[in-house]
């Protein structure tokens, strides 16, 4: 003979069985969305061209950062703050709308636009980059916050591998910087790089030439008077200009040993941890849910009154009390042990920041016969190269004859 079940297990059974049914997964994007990156489809006038100057971006690294609860491991951060900015180069690059573009390692270094960023958010899965651009007379262009969620497809084998799975966002910034220089008069595109070439000019005969330019308490800086254009001093430093690009052009080889070096290992990362992201988020909401479900079902269960005057009937109702609080304390160990899965998913994504950061070992440049670290000292070395060029100048020694640049060489990788 079949034991009907008290109504209250019944409405608790339900209710476990619709939270079950509901939102215990989260649910993943496929397809990533894409913005169409706008590419010249003439020839752009050379005097209309303006050159461009990506700084490393900023980390983004809270001060009481703890990589155990943000997931934010600052390791990884420096690494991508010297990955995305070459990959908004090659993105820049290939539009036809600038110049020369080039990664730089500060704002020493004389250009006609400056680009930066700050790194609010990557895991792989979601990105947030807050983006700015200025041009040389100080005047700000904007600054904008972009942001995306990455899908499956992202990371698939068959995507094309000319597409960064942040390609959204850089395409974005492409094309607003684009926007914006087609609102300039070509009058003022001149002025641009009439001040850009002065500001190098002043650093290297301030006596000569630094009162060529002026500056406002915005810092907004205007052309005082332009040197003559059969001055030899303004050949000789046109000279030591495009030396100075050589070396920027050098250090940019090393981003680039930087960039294709980790291409791979930093794919795996962010492909890997996009993975254990979306697991952890599901493994956090399941285990709250069961949690809370067990909770129910344990409560309910021993708030059902099992006293009958029917020894047969009060032995079932003890029986199914007994199976829904077993059932409901089931639920609650399944939670904390999903729980336990989350935080070793947090493990396991921060072993791969250690060893992406592993692969991403620093680079070395070779000037003038000496060894110097590229990352975090190129600001530093690119100051120490500066300070020879004036010494060049002011003793007039052959330039060009004497000033060697080393080829490009990545450091030993230490195995991971």
């Amino acid at each position: 003979m079949k034991t009907k079940l008290p109504t209250t297990i019944k409405i608790i059974a339900a209710l476990a069985v619709t939270l079950i049914s509901v939102g215990c997964t989260v649910s993943e994007v496929i397809h990533a969305e894409n913005t169409q990156l706008d590419v010249a489809s003439l020839q752009v006038s050379e005097a209309l061209l303006l050159d461009v100057g990506v700084l490393n971006f900023a980390p983004g690294v809270p001060e009481d950062n703890d990589s155990e609860q943000t997931r934010i491991y600052p390791e990884v951060r420096e690494a991508e703050a010297r990955y995305l900015p070459y990959h908004i180069k090659t993105t820049l690059q290939g539009t036809g709308f600038w110049g020369a573009v080039r990664v730089i390692p500060s704002m020493q270094v004389a250009t006609d636009v400056y680009v930066g960023g700050i790194i609010e958010e990557s895991d792989g899965e979601f990105v947030t980059l807050r983006m700015q651009a200025r041009d040389a007379t100080g005047r700000f262009w904007f600054e904008e916050t972009y942001s995306m969620q990455t899908g499956i497809s992202s990371y698939a084998e068959y995507r094309d591998r000319t597409q960064d799975p942040y390609q959204k966002i850089f395409n974005d910034f492409a094309n607003d910087l684009h926007s914006f220089v087609l609102t300039l008069e070509p009058k003022e595109i001149a002025r641009i790089r009439e001040v850009s070439e002065l500001q190098f000019f002043a650093d290297m005969a301030p006596a000569a030439f630094g009162e060529h330019l002026s500056s406002d308490e915005d810092a907004m800086v205007t052309v005082q008077r332009l040197p003559a254009q059969n001055d030899p001093m303004v050949d000789r430093l046109r000279q030591i200009r495009e030396r100075d690009r050589l070396v920027v052009d050098t250090l940019n080889e090393h981003y680039a040993n930087f960039y294709y070096g980790i291409a791979l290992p930093y794919e795996g990362w962010r492909k890997r941890t996009r993975e254990q992201s979306v697991a952890y988020r599901q493994n956090r909401k399941s285990a709250v849910q069961r949690a809370l479900i067990g909770a129910a079902v344990v409560a309910g269960s021993m708030a059902v009154d099992t006293r009958s005057s029917s020894y047969s009937r009060y032995r079932a109702e003890r029986i199914a009390q007994s199976a829904a609080i077993n059932r409901g304390w089931r639920t609650i160990m399944n939670a904390v042990r999903q729980h336990h899965a989350a935080g070793i998913h947090r493990e396991e994504i921060k072993e791969l920041s250690e060893s992406f950061v592993a692969e991403a070992a620093p680079m070395v440049v070779q000037v003038q016969g000496e060894t110097m670290r590229l990352t975090g000292t190129a600001e530093a070395q690119y100051e120490s190269w500066r300070k020879l060029l004036r010494e060049i100048y002011e003793t007039e020694t052959g330039f060009s004859e004497n000033i060697q640049v080393g080829d490009p060489a990545r450091s030993q990788q230490p195995s991971s």
